[in-house]
């Protein structure tokens, strides 16, 4: 089977969709089908195209869903990915955020094979989808099957676009996120380790809410430390920590996925005080596999993941001293968090990387079969009047 995966962001970047792009390209090459990747590029790697991967168009930063996406404007790429998809032929395109500008919407247009969208975003609105759904819908009209990473995410897609989806999780790589992994010495000295993780400038991240709720934790556990990874500025945060006294915050900065499991492996508990907008959580299902206790906001993204009392401990979000009792009840009742963690190591078995791709599968051949009964909708009109303009 020729697979092609399409992106609309930076491939040069980090970020969800992309990672899980490459760890499904990995894996269908595993299974021996032959795969390209399509997406978005920066001006530092420019466009090019090295056989596997084609980065293409571009990519600027737009504000999207409280963070930043970094995707292409750009019209040039219309007739660029005209050109792509005449000169191969692939059985499946599967696009991930499949209506996002331009470019999976360049490819829905002039795809020929059999299409499958997956949708990540899980938020409460999107002005785009709103103002534009007249277009889009004829491009919804174009996947043979669709694809939500949650039921929060399946939930804001069928909002928009409603028909039928079928949640398919994000995976997890369980040889590298898994019990067992060395911590890092400097972290093992008696003291209670609170580990978050995440780009914690970001506001709906929620971090300024397990800042406040840390002094509550420390009247109860002054030994505790708060190690934050990933990327941001703690600079902005000194002003608080020194009116508080809080010298036990350490900021780790953004750190590659094998350190990243050994801070897991270093960490009493792992918060995530995320405030929404969030659809899944990878970062919940890391600690699982790690055998972290988690706390962690009671978004529905994060309930779709976290079994509340089973598999973690959820709490009320924006809420420092909701998330403050949580954190004190974790590390106080040694039980509870051996409950959490054994049933939480069983429960991401089904996020194991093979399994999603096995599941993903049966959805290309459904995909397929769908695709030789009805054919592909053509949207000739619309790609005439985009040629022209693109000139």
């Amino acid at each position: 089977m020729r697979i092609l995966f399409v992106s609309p962001f930076d491939f040069g970047a980090a970020g969800g969709v992309n990672e899980h792009i490459i760890q499904l390209d990995r894996q269908f090459q595993a299974l021996g089908h032959e795969t390209r990747i399509l997406a978005a590029t920066s001006i530092d790697h420019g466009e090019h195209d090295d056989g596997h991967v084609y980065r293409l168009g571009q990519a600027v930063p737009i504000p999207s869903n409280g963070s930043m996406a970094r995707i292409t404007l750009s019209p040039l790429v219309i007739h660029k990915v005209r050109q792509f998809l005449e000169s191969e032929q692939f059985d499946v395109i599967h696009l991930h955020e499949p209506l996002a500008p331009v470019l999976p919407l360049a490819v829905l247009l002039f795809s020929r094979s059999a299409n499958v969208g997956t949708f990540h975003a899980a938020r409460t609105t999107n002005l785009f989808y709103l103002y534009t759904k007249a277009i889009l819908d004829m491009f919804v009209g174009k996947l043979h099957a669709r694809v939500a990473v949650s039921e929060a995410a399946r939930e804001f897609a069928d909002s928009h676009f409603p028909g039928d989806y079928e949640i398919v999780p994000n995976g997890i790589n369980l040889e590298q996120f898994r019990a067992g992994v060395e911590p890092l010495p400097h972290l093992m000295d008696g003291r209670k380790n609170i580990l978050f993780l995440g780009r914690f400038n970001e506001s709906r991240k929620g971090f300024k809410y397990l800042l406040r709720a840390f002094p509550l934790v420390r009247e109860q556990f002054p030994d505790a430390r708060l190690i934050v990874v990933g990327s941001g500025n703690p600079e902005r945060y000194e002003r608080f920590l020194e009116q508080h006294g809080m010298h036990d915050v350490l900021f780790a900065g953004f750190v590659d996925p094998a350190t990243k499991a050994r801070y897991y492996a270093s960490a009493d508990v792992y918060c995530s005080p995320a405030t929404g907008r969030e659809s899944f959580g990878i970062v919940l299902v890391e600690a699982m596999a790690s055998g972290t206790p988690i706390v962690a906001s009671a978004i529905p993204g994060f309930q779709g993941v976290i079994k509340n009392g089973e598999t973690g401990i959820l709490v009320e979000p924006k809420d420092e001293h909701s998330l403050a009792v949580g954190l004190v009840r974790a590390l106080a009742d040694t039980q509870l968090r051996e409950r959490i963690t054994t049933n939480a190591l069983e429960e991401v078995r089904q996020y194991d990387w093979a399994r999603v791709t096995q599941r993903l599968l049966a959805v290309y051949e459904r995909a397929m079969s769908a695709h030789e009964r009805t054919g592909t909708p053509d949207l000739g009109h619309v790609a005439a009047s985009l040629v022209a303009t693109d000139g």
